[in-house]
């Protein structure tokens, strides 16, 4: 290599550095060779290795995304059985992990359903296809982050605490039942439903459907307010299945060479909720009904 080719790519290695791209920085001698050898146009031997940095910032991207995001490992739609949920497909939670149709709307997805039914899995798993997609999650159990926006309010940082969480398009909210029913806490939990209400969406799984919501907030007019505002444009999703974890124990002791007994599959559904739906309008006034006769504790 002569004396001026060594300075010129000192020179280009330092100008990639200044701009900050480091996948051309590492590519371009490899693909240099190759266009010399294969006579490319210039045109061409830009946009191969534009397009490899691209794909490197795609790639350290999604890295920190995951990172930031907390999801729990190993929580994919493959290893998800589907087959224990029948009404649910996987090409419909595959539509949803999309995120164009909802997520641009601040719109929000429910999952309701016993303990063990896979609702967590299943959030999960829309998380991360979501991240892989290009968009932004947070993954946290309710009582985690309700714990932290507690510390924020004490401090006189609660809006700046609930600001922050706008980064991400989607906050996952997992297990909401398993909130405290305490002022503090329900308090700051609605005041998160109200500021992110048609901007950022919620994703929450709980155990307990709409009508026994007034066992997590203490007051009947909020806990009115925060359905309200989670169900005005949402998808809401029905799990009522058997838990997998006591399937699968139950598996473990019949043991090998006998046949499965299947689960009871009680019903699963989907239920979209556009703005200003009659369907919305009726799932709402149904909740509320509920929630007006249900007992109190």
């Amino acid at each position: 290599m002569s004396t001026t080719n060594v300075v010129d790519t000192a020179r280009l290695n330092l100008l990639l550095n200044e701009l900050r791209l480091p996948a051309i920085k590492v590519l371009w001698p490899q693909f240099a060779e190759q266009s010399d050898k294969e006579g490319w146009p210039a045109a061409r031997f830009l946009a191969t290795i534009a397009e490899h940095e691209i794909a490197e910032r795609s790639r350290r991207r999604i890295e920190r995304h995951l990172v930031e995001a907390r999801l729990p490992t190993g929580k994919t739609f493959d290893s998800f059985d589907f087959e224990a949920v029948p009404m649910i497909s996987k090409a419909q939670m595959t539509a949803l992990a999309a995120g164009d149709g909802w997520l641009n709307k601040g719109a929000n997805l429910l999952l309701f359903g016993p303990p063990g039914g896979g609702k967590s899995h299943l959030a999960a798993a829309i998380g991360l296809a979501l991240i892989e997609n290009g968009w932004r999650v947070l993954f946290t159990r309710t009582t985690d982050l309700v714990q932290k926006l507690q510390v924020a309010r004490r401090e006189l940082n609660l809006e700046g605490a609930i600001n922050r969480l706008d980064r991400f398009d989607l906050v996952i909210l997992d297990d909401l039942a398993y909130v405290t029913k305490d002022q503090a806490e329900t308090s700051v939990l609605f005041e998160l439903i109200s500021a992110r209400y048609e901007r950022r969406s919620l994703l929450i799984t709980a155990n307990q459907p709409f009508g026994e919501w007034n066992k997590v907030f203490p007051d009947p007019a909020m806990t009115l307010a925060a359905i309200d505002r989670l169900v005005h444009h949402a998808t809401i999703v029905e799990m009522n299945v058997e838990s997998y974890r006591r399937r699968t124990a139950l598996e473990r002791k019949r043991g090998p060479g006998r046949p499965p007994e299947h689960a009871t599959q009680k019903t699963a559904r989907l239920i979209d909720a556009p703005r200003q739906s009659k369907q919305t309008k009726l799932l709402r006034a149904t909740i509320i009904a509920a929630i007006i006769i249900a007992p109190r504790h």
